[in-house]
């Protein structure tokens, strides 16, 4: 993989440790994310049902993937992240998930889940569309492995009330509209609502 990504949302590099977490610098990216991405209202979005199967693109160090083992009765749990880092992180955090086989944790991206067509109930994303290299690609990877009637959630930094740090890291209107318009070409039901942090988008197939 190249150690320079480039975003959909400009056209300079990536050298965030938060689009590839590795190293010391990774780690230090993991614990910044396990503290800052509160989870809560992408949980009530998602309204997971027993038995339901979920995907989340980019489970970082594994806090959505905790609370989802945790809070719903989703039978099966997926995750795919780019960061063998981040693999290791979520392993760690949800290990007797993992070992009862609840939940499987790979490498992989938004538009390379490895997954079969419409395989899982809801998909789901927090802070991390703004790093995809192809945001069209990567949404129509989540809607191919969604079933019909079933669910994506999007996320992103900003909401009613952002802290210091989500601010900095709005996208512009312009950004948070193209995400909107690429979800109506693929979705037949999408809704933008702003929760406390984050610009919530749920996208019904």
């Amino acid at each position: 993989m190249d150690t320079y990504l480039r975003s959909w949302t400009g056209h300079r590099p990536i050298t965030s440790p938060f689009a590839r977490p590795s190293g010391t610098r990774g780690r230090l990216a993991g614990r910044f994310m396990r503290w800052t991405n509160k989870q809560d209202d992408v949980l009530d979005t998602l309204d997971v049902q027993p038995g339901d199967r979920i995907l989340e693109v980019g489970y970082g160090p594994g806090e959505l993937v905790r609370l989802l083992v945790d809070r719903t009765g989703a039978a099966v749990i997926r995750g795919v992240d780019p960061s063998p880092e981040m693999r290791h992180a979520a392993t760690r955090a949800n290990r007797d998930a993992v070992r009862s086989g609840r939940v499987a944790l790979h490498i992989g991206t938004a538009d390379h889940t490895g997954l079969a067509d419409q395989s899982m109930d809801r998909v789901v994303s927090v802070n991390n569309v703004g790093l995809w290299p192809d945001l069209e690609a990567g949404l129509r990877e989540l809607h191919r492995v969604v079933r019909p009637g079933g669910m994506a959630v999007i996320a992103w930094h900003g909401g009613v009330s952002p802290g210091p740090i989500t601010r900095r890291l709005r996208l512009p209107d312009d950004k948070l509209d193209r995400i909107e318009s690429a979800l109506r070409k693929l979705f037949t039901d999408v809704t933008r609502r702003d929760a406390q942090s984050l610009v919530i988008y749920q996208a019904v197939r």
